[in-house]
């Protein structure tokens, strides 16, 4: 499939293996930056039992192979000034590279042994299990973090969106090499592999190169067995953590679909409309005109599975009822109010811009597209998506904003004295 985005030329194939690529080609610079997304991988296909693996897997797979040491592998990088990193997900486990086109094929081929035979060092597992448990205990003394984590426990329950992506001090605790091992096994495989690349090179070049790292790399005959989790389902809920802060955290989410709705782009405008920016809604209402807020905003990730519409305010203590009314006030005046031609206009083009300016450099480039490819969408929804953005009217927002934002579908997360 080729398409075309800001005048950039993308074509995407699949290899005899199964691995996905999709190239954006760029001629203008002599950089190369490239995404390697795993999916069927990610803290979704985590269990209770396994939280945190994932992103311990992504923190110790670059710390050794069958053929290099984390120094060798770290020298190899710095020596031609390059960047290698690997990072997870909800959704997807990514390895994300960049350097100068003349030496892209080699920072590829150490991308491959990293991503084919790991070996997890036992000492440098033991090192990152110990940084995880400090950055677990550092969460539990910021505000914002244990509000989130709490709202995401009371909408998501034992479904795996419900974990933190860092695991419990438990699950850290109890990994062990032959775990990382056998997740990896699992998960790390070609036809679960999608290669985004972007910069002076074009799909001959890029085929050629992925076919000379990754391609004797075969495939499991075993099917992926997709992760079967409890079904979520909206519901109306309230908690709070006492702690004396010098401000209290106001946090509430709804039930909101997955990026394959309908109803997503149409989130995706309410969530701008709301939340984004000095110009938006909650900020001038709240912290402008009332002053109840140090920080407000709202958020809507996109997710495989149901995601969560979240709005949530930093207020003085005093104000924690005021600001929890007022909150519930900008929500659902969404349902009961049109919004006029004007400001659907302004939010349309807000959100427009922001996605413009987020497809400027070669590396938002090869994340963007690679990760429409990884969900499922296909490089061809960078337009889809444009569109269906410009085709949202009002009267959708005041449908989806009565689907999906209801009091009865409420939780509210409270963190402060």
């Amino acid at each position: 499939m080729t398409v075309k985005s800001n005048q950039k030329h993308i074509q995407e194939t699949k290899l005899n293996n199964g691995i996905t690529l999709v190239v954006i080609e760029n001629p203008t610079t002599e950089i190369i930056a490239g995404r390697i997304f795993i999916r069927n991988a990610g803290s979704r296909w985590e269990s209770p039992s396994q939280a945190g693996i994932f992103h311990l897997l992504a923190n110790v797979i670059s710390k050794g192979t069958q053929k290099l040491s984390s120094l060798e592998i770290a020298e190899r990088v710095e020596s031609i000034g390059a960047a290698l990193s690997t990072d997870t997900s909800s959704d997807y486990f990514l390895l994300s590279l960049k350097t100068v086109t003349s030496d892209f094929e080699a920072i590829l081929s150490l991308a491959g042994e990293i991503l084919r035979f790991p070996s997890f060092p036992q000492e440098e597992l033991e090192l990152e299990k110990n940084i995880t448990r400090q950055n677990l205990l550092s969460q539990k003394e910021q505000p914002f973090n244990l509000a989130f984590n709490q709202l995401r426990d009371m909408m998501y329950g034992e479904h795996p969106y419900g974990f933190s992506i860092l695991g419990t001090e438990e699950t850290i605790t109890s990994f062990t090499v032959e775990d990382l091992k056998i997740c990896h096994q699992k998960h790390f495989r070609p036809d679960n592999i999608v290669i985004s690349l972007a910069g002076k090179i074009d799909l001959e070049q890029a085929t050629l190169m992925v076919n000379k790292v990754f391609g004797d790399w075969e495939s499991s005959q075993h099917p992926m067995l997709y992760p079967v989790s409890d079904g979520v389902k909206p519901k109306s809920e309230y908690r709070k953590i006492e702690q004396q802060t010098q401000q209290s955290i106001i946090m509430m989410g709804y039930l909101a679909p997955s990026m394959i709705s309908e109803d997503y782009p149409v989130l995706k405008l309410i969530s701008t409309y709301l939340g984004n920016g000095l110009s938006s809604r909650l900020f001038v209402e709240l912290r402008e005109k009332k002053g109840l807020a140090y920080d407000v905003s709202a958020f809507y990730p996109t997710r495989i599975e149901t995601s969560i519409f979240v709005v949530y305010m930093g207020t003085a203590p005093i104000n924690t009822n005021t600001g929890i009314e007022g909150l519930k006030f900008e929500v659902n005046r969404l349902s009961e109010v049109t919004l006029t031609p004007e400001e659907l206009q302004t939010a349309k083009n807000k959100l427009l811009g922001q996605y413009a300016l987020g497809k400027q450099t070669n590396t938002e480039f090869a994340q963007i597209f690679g990760w429409y490819e990884t969900l499922g969408l296909g490089i061809k929804y960078d337009r889809t998506f444009q569109e269906q953005i410009n085709n949202v009217t009002t009267e959708q927002i005041k449908i989806v904003a009565n689907r999906y934002l209801r009091n009865d579908c409420l939780c509210t997360s409270i963190v402060g004295p």
